[in-house]
């Protein structure tokens, strides 16, 4: 697998920190070809269009649809809530890589 961009957006950049640290661990740990970045939600028609999945914090679900408009050819989904409070890196990277190859495959 080619490097693959994930790109996660909440409220301020700030909350999802700690969990893309989190995925960059497992990443590495197994061997996952990935870029992992935070950032503020005002930034995803910005830096969007260079991820190959984006990631939004549950406490911006509420904007999927707007943030599909901004971005309509790439896949977007809601971090699970247990996921995200349990700050699961593995998990949350194992959700992503479905979703690239989920694209992919479409």
């Amino acid at each position: 697998m080619e490097k693959k961009y994930i790109y996660l957006f909440c409220s301020a950049g700030m909350s999802t920190s700690l969990l893309v640290s989190k995925m960059r661990a497992q990443a590495e740990k197994y061997e996952v070809p990935v870029v992992i970045e935070a950032f503020s939600e005002a930034f995803a028609a910005e830096k969007g269009p260079q991820a190959d999945v984006i990631l939004l914090g549950p406490q911006i679900g509420y904007m999927l649809q707007d943030i599909q408009k901004i971005l309509p050819n790439k896949p977007i989904e809601v971090i699970d809530s247990t996921l995200y409070g349990k700050v699961d890196g593995l998990g949350v990277l194992k959700a992503a890589v479905a979703a690239i190859k989920k694209a992919a495959a479409q």
